[in-house]
């Protein structure tokens, strides 16, 4: 059993994390180029989407080509130690910025849902442009203390590249668990559930309000905003639900590994840990690489119109390029 594990591990490290790693730094370089189009980076949501996006890249690049390295037994966190606080740093504050993100996208839905307009008012770039600002600053300190902590060439420990004492382990994983996955999962929630309220509330006021006139051409274009918002609402939702299903194990799994003792493990269950371990964190890359995806299923018209835009202008690039070079 115990090389069965082992095997598999190795495997998953070599193939899985190299699928996880192709379709993350694709999708999420598509999602950068789209969300940045003009029909998209005006709108608040669309401008957390894109951040999250771009910081779910830096964490795939930098976090699954070591563990794909570690599959041929080449992993460099393991010796270096640079290397190893480097990647255990960005993996970890990049990640807690990403998933903060989309739990701002949800309050951002919450205020412009409201029936209240002063919180609607809120709901604009000028704001979401200085919470940006704050979430990175407060995830990079909640984790820069991982530069002293994490060292390589460990051997009581989960990973060669791990906490190098006790004090480190527990604040390092106490951290993680309630900072980046346990306190964001609870604002999503609550937010969501308010959202749904606010979107419920607001249909009953609708249905017995009657409007008695409005400009045609502002009738338009308020649908057509409301029509981007529903779409945007239910792509966050999408993402919500799933995001949360990919993290709680790994929430779960550091709790366990902060109250046991290392030291007082057996072989096999060093061997059954690491399987579980490595399980847990590929599926917590797979929550980072899916936006793109989920967006192209669940973001309607508005997505899709500004992927065709894209693709657009990148065929026509290509077009004049080719015209010069032959030309």
């Amino acid at each position: 059993m115990i090389n069965t594990l082992d095997y598999l591990t190795q495997q998953m490290n070599r193939y899985l994390a190299a699928l996880i790693f192709i379709f993350g730094v694709v999708g999420n370089t598509l999602n950068c180029c789209i969300l940045s189009q003009r029909i998209l980076r005006t709108n608040p949501c669309a401008l957390l989407f894109l951040m999250s996006s771009f910081v779910d890249l830096i964490s795939i690049i930098v976090g699954l080509t070591t563990r794909i390295l570690a599959g041929w037994n080449l992993d460099p966190t393991t010796t270096n130690n640079f290397i190893c606080k480097f990647r255990a740093f960005t993996v970890f504050s990049t990640r807690t910025i990403g998933i903060w993100l989309i739990a701002l996208a949800t309050i951002d839905r919450w205020l412009l849902s409201s029936t209240n307009f002063h919180r609607r008012q809120k709901s604009k770039l000028e704001n979401i442009e200085r919470s940006i600002c704050l979430t990175i600053t407060l995830s990079i300190l909640f984790y820069i203390h991982m530069l002293d902590c994490y060292e390589a060439n460990l051997t009581d420990t989960p990973l060669k590249c791990y906490g190098k004492n006790r004090q480190c382990r527990l604040l390092t994983d106490l951290t993680y668990a309630l900072i980046t996955i346990v306190l964001p999962s609870i604002v999503m929630i609550v937010f969501g559930l308010l959202i749904v309220s606010n979107v419920r509330r607001l249909r009953r006021r609708i249905q017995t309000v009657t409007i008695v006139s409005i400009i045609i051409a502002t009738r338009e274009r308020q649908f057509k905003i409301r029509k981007t918002d529903r779409q945007l609402l239910r792509m966050l939702f999408v993402q919500i639900i799933l995001l949360i299903s990919f993290c709680i194990p790994q929430a779960v799994q550091k709790f366990y590994m902060t109250f046991r003792r290392f030291d007082h493990r057996t072989r096999r269950e060093d061997i059954l840990l690491n399987f579980f371990y490595n399980i847990e964190v590929l599926i917590s890359f797979i929550a980072s690489c899916m936006p793109f995806y989920l967006y192209t299923l669940t973001g309607g018209g508005i997505f899709r119109r500004a992927s065709i835009e894209f693709l657009h202008e990148i065929h026509l690039k290509f077009l004049i390029c080719m015209e010069k070079f032959f030309g």
